[in-house]
């Protein structure tokens, strides 16, 4: 019988297969915590001017940790719903939310080396940057500057990430303490 390196048969040694959110949580959490949030987000308290886009948080954080299950087709959806909702430009939100994904799937790699705080950290620019850009093609098409009164808001939704992220992956953490027998 073949040895490994380490002393073991091959026959021995277990199928390790590397930690997924995929095998801890199907399609149907990450859909239930969209909807919920999505419905959240539909209550008056969006309208303040300072309130976190906490929808636009929970699809970046699927559409990073779950790329298939959660894209751009399901963030514009998303974004559609909101700019029908919030009686805008059509398509502002939509976009807003496809970009945010876009360049969430585009930092993965690096973003998958820092634990949530950090992420957050380096995904600032992307936030900020993103609603700068949809605020200057919102004032182009109503002909009015809104001014900075959105920065507040769009900081405020990236210091939601290490939240809404440790959040989301409770039953990821739930599952790891009952594999370990701790919990």
């Amino acid at each position: 019988m073949a040895k490994h390196s380490l002393g073991i048969s091959l026959s021995q040694a277990r199928n390790l297969q590397p930690h997924s959110l995929e095998a801890a949580m199907g399609w149907r959490y990450i859909w239930a915590t969209t909807v919920c949030v999505w419905l959240l987000s539909l209550l008056p308290w969006r309208n303040w001017i300072v309130t976190p886009d906490i929808l636009l948080v929970v699809i970046a954080f699927w559409s990073f940790h779950e790329p298939r299950r959660m894209g751009m087709i399901a963030a514009f959806c998303f974004g559609l719903t909101m700019d029908v909702h919030d009686a805008g430009p059509l398509g502002l939100q939509a976009l807003l939310y496809v970009l945010v994904v876009y360049g969430t799937q585009l930092l993965h790699r690096r973003l998958m080396r820092f634990d949530l705080l950090r992420q957050a950290m380096h995904l600032i620019p992307l936030f900020v940057g993103v609603k700068f850009v949809t605020v200057l093609l919102g004032a182009f098409l109503v002909s009015a500057w809104p001014g900075w009164t959105w920065l507040p808001g769009a900081l405020l939704t990236i210091a939601c990430w290490p939240l809404v992220g440790w959040l989301l992956l409770l039953p990821q953490h739930r599952m790891d303490d009952a594999g370990t027998g701790i919990g």
